[in-house]
């Protein structure tokens, strides 16, 4: 797969490659950082955070996924306006895949039939808060992604309605849901197909071959964005990264983006500091918010280190532009040791180039890819390779 390379004028940026991580542990080639926290015990990690797996029902293709879908690739902006002092620098940038999979009009129907009796999708520009309770005096226990899908249990008459989304169940205002055939019909054009994880750890490869180079070990249960569905092998994307699984290793399904669970972070808790809270609770308005390959502004569009960096800059900390440069500044700690604010970043093999900020929980926030925006993700969705500290408190 060929780039083309771009001189770039602009404050260093996180730029995705040609697929998430390398690491020893797997066979997979040196690269220019320690990895304070092997392989093998990122294990430990993910049977806690997976104890519980989801029991939604999925509908598996078989037949309509069976085919090549020709990629284009473009290249970012030659001039990209940031903030900050501008280096001259050499970048490759990210792939744009123009075509997707695509699931049939009776395959989209029967997913939502058996996943959803009484289907609601979330109608608002970013994320919808999912409570303990109706009201909004209420805990938030959760964040319904914009177009997310949602079992609708109940909606009592001052308009809160009870629901299920992947694991989290709550109260949402369903005022911003659409209901009905509406629901139905949207949902053809809101979903698309993930490849869930269905073995307990699955290799990304960089080429649709065995042999070729192991690129990043994903988790059982997670969920990856499909573009390409050949006999064999499945095209994958993790953020900007794009690579390939083994087909037999994954379950093909038409779903609908899911709640995720948020864990309120309080200060003077666990060893978390009023700055630590405070930050996580300031990263969170922006979830849903746009990604922009050379963005730095977290209401317009930002990429993954320019959303650090300007959270970072709004508690008084300067820390580099790109996700490297942030990587090799602060403090290395263990990740097994990562605190809520701390940074947590991954490879595609040739180095760092992406990076997502702890937030408790086991869950990391980060500027993902343009379909995804700001998100949440599990700390291990992909083999973090370091974390950093540069809050000393």
């Amino acid at each position: 797969m060929n780039f083309n390379k771009k001189v770039l004028k602009i404050s260093t940026l996180c730029i995705a490659g040609a697929v998430t991580i390398a690491v020893s542990a797997v066979g997979m080639s040196a690269v220019s950082y320690t990895t304070e926290e092997p392989v093998a015990g990122i294990s430990v990690s993910l049977d806690d955070y997976y104890s519980s797996k989801s029991s939604a029902k999925e509908i598996v293709f078989a037949g309509a996924l069976m085919k090549d879908i020709d990629i284009e690739v473009e290249t970012g902006s030659e001039d990209i306006a940031v903030d900050d002092t501008s280096d001259e620098i050499t970048e490759e940038a990210p792939e744009e895949v123009k075509s997707e999979a695509e699931a049939t009009e009776k395959e989209k129907e029967d997913a939502i039939t058996l996943n959803y009796k009484n289907l609601g999708i979330a109608n608002v520009n970013n994320y919808l808060n999912i409570r303990k309770g109706p009201g909004e005096d209420q805990k938030i226990i959760g964040k319904l992604p914009k177009n997310a899908g949602c079992e609708i249990y109940s909606i009592s008459d001052d308009g809160w309605a009870k629901i299920k989304s992947g694991k989290v169940t709550g109260y949402v205002s369903a005022e911003y849901l659409v209901t009905g055939d509406k629901a139905k019909e949207l949902a053809k054009e809101v979903g698309m197909i993930v490849a869930t994880v269905n073995t307990t750890t699955l290799k990304v490869r960089e080429e649709a071959d065995k042999e070729s180079t192991c690129l990043t070990l994903v988790p059982e249960g997670e969920e990856l964005e499909v573009k390409k569905v050949t006999d064999e092998w499945v095209k994958v994307v993790i953020d900007n990264d794009k690579g390939y699984v083994a087909k037999e290793y994954v379950d093909l399904s038409y779903q609908l983006a899911k709640g995720v669970f948020v864990e309120e972070v309080e200060a003077g808790t666990n060893g978390v500091s009023s700055v630590r809270a405070n930050m996580v609770s300031y990263a969170k308005q922006f979830l849903g918010n746009r990604y922009v390959w050379g963005g730095t502004s977290l209401t317009s569009g930002t990429d993954c280190s320019g959303f650090t960096m300007r959270i970072y800059q709004h508690f008084g900390y300067s820390i580099p532009r790109t996700s490297r440069a942030q990587a090799a500044s602060g403090r290395t700690i263990p990740t097994s040791s990562v605190k809520p604010g701390d940074l947590v970043f991954y490879s595609n093999g040739g180095g760092i180039n992406h990076v997502a900020m702890y937030i408790g929980g086991g869950q990391v926030i980060h500027a993902s890819n343009p379909r995804s925006g700001i998100k949440i993700s599990n700390m291990y969705y992909r083999t973090p390779v370091k974390a950093v500290r540069y809050i000393n408190d």
